[in-house]
């Protein structure tokens, strides 16, 4: 078992019970949430986004009213409100700046509206920092102070944990490591750049390496369970091929894991952290087959040596609820920096 170091201060002293929201681009999940991270009530449902922005506002303010009453709690008894968002973020001032998986969400004060319906103070984060908080707060990574989060799926999103304070940068715009270049004049991202690791290792990356190799020419079982052209190979797919030993699946993923590996091996020369978390849907359905290849491949290209048990890398234990509660954990924070 990996030594965990006891000099940095503890990530988990908040004050009171706080709700944590996930809102998504299909759904949403809240969850009353205590000071260990313990689920104590939650509730869910769809966004429908395309109903407009009042509309699903007045979703997340019902749910999270639902959560509240499934935890058997009023709204009194919660200190504050965190919502993580697929987007840029100012946790400042509590507006949701851009998020593309939400028609029509630009500059929305939803910090100020939620609080106008809730009653309570409410923070308002990007989803995957704050999934990567709750990893550190109440996960895998619990009781490590520095912590960096890689959450591989249709893309590659991020966060960063130093010293237990999510870091955010000068801009909001911190642990977009989706987009760090890997391998220049690489395959072209959805940002529109070449070689980002996003294009070389997310689940969408991998499906386009696939579908390539079988257009080629190559045999592969996947066109003996879905019709590639028409269908998407998701990670449940992934895992099966993987598990039948194809080899056209297994090649792709090795390779994508392999670059998993040297960006992960940047990320730790840049920052040093405690340790490393892996989440999302790819993990969750091939972590046993990407992980071990992630692992080797880092340690190989640190520029200074680390021994494992000093630097692990860790699969994600929170799965669904890692953003929920990590933004309450990060509302307990909020609540703590109001009182100072």
């Amino acid at each position: 078992m990996a030594k965990k170091h006891n000099h940095k201060r503890s990530l988990v002293d908040p004050p009171e019970i706080t709700l944590g929201i996930d809102l998504g681009g299909t759904k949403i999940l809240a969850a009353v949430v205590d000071e260990q991270g313990r689920i104590l009530g939650e509730a869910k449902r769809k966004t429908r986004a395309e109903r407009g922005v009042d509309d699903v506002i007045e979703r997340i303010a019902k749910t999270a009213q639902e959560a509240v009453a499934n935890a058997h709690l009023d709204m009194a008894a919660i200190a504050a409100v965190g919502i993580g968002a697929p987007g840029v973020a100012d946790h400042l001032t509590g507006v949701l700046e851009f998020a593309p998986n939400l028609p029509d969400w630009t500059n929305i004060p939803l910090g100020m509206r939620l609080q106008q319906l809730l009653g309570v103070p409410v923070l308002v984060e990007n989803d995957v920092n704050a999934g990567t908080y709750g990893e550190a707060t109440a996960g895998a990574a619990r009781g490590y102070g520095s912590v960096v989060g890689v959450f591989p799926g249709t893309g590659i999103g991020g966060g960063i944990v130093l010293d237990g304070r999510l870091w955010r940068g000068a801009r909001n715009a911190a642990a977009e490591i989706g987009h760090m270049v890997v391998l220049i004049d690489g395959p072209q991202c959805g940002c529109g750049r070449r070689g980002c690791i996003e294009a070389l290792a997310s689940r969408t990356a991998i499906e386009r390496d696939i579908l390539g190799e079988i257009r080629g020419g190559r045999s592969s079982v996947v066109t003996q369970w879905i019709d590639v052209e028409g269908e998407p190979i998701t990670s449940g797919v992934l895992a099966r091929a993987l598990e039948e030993g194809d080899p056209v699946v297994t090649d792709v993923v090795t390779r994508a894991a392999y670059h998993l590996g040297v960006f992960t091996a940047s990320l730790v020369n840049a920052l040093d952290p405690e340790c490393i978390v892996y989440g999302g849907g790819l993990i969750e359905a091939c972590g046993r087959f990407l992980l071990p290849i992630i692992r080797n491949t880092t340690y190989r290209y640190l520029i200074r040596p680390v021994a494992p048990e000093n630097l692990p890398i860790l699969e994600a234990a929170l799965g669904d609820n890692a953003v929920a509660i990590g933004c309450a954990m990060l509302a307990s924070q909020h609540v703590r920096a109001l009182q100072e």
